[in-house]
């Protein structure tokens, strides 16, 4: 009987593709103006995203990313930048 082949890992998205994909989520779930969204944008401040809609936007990154997200672990993520990083540094670990 011959081994199955390893499983092959999803390949993980690039951070653009992050940072797209978080802008639509912004533009579409909480109306934020895409130009708005760039990677010095701070959430609280420049984007107007509370920590209750750190919550909805993490679920939402959830669904589009298919890692199991915790808002936790957002906890201290200030800037568009930091998220993008986070996002892509768990993907690339897993």
């Amino acid at each position: 009987m011959s081994a199955e082949p390893p499983a092959v890992p999803l390949p993980a998205l690039t951070r653009e593709e992050i940072l797209e994909r978080l802008r639509r989520i912004l533009v579409e779930q909480f109306e934020v103006e895409a130009a708005q969204v760039r990677l010095a944008a701070r959430f609280r401040e420049d984007l107007d995203i509370d920590s209750i809609d750190v919550v909805d936007l993490v679920l939402e990154l959830r669904k589009l990313t298919g890692l199991a997200l915790e808002p936790r672990q957002f906890r201290g993520v200030e800037t568009v930048a930091e998220a993008v990083e986070l996002v892509h540094g768990l993907l690339v670990a897993r």
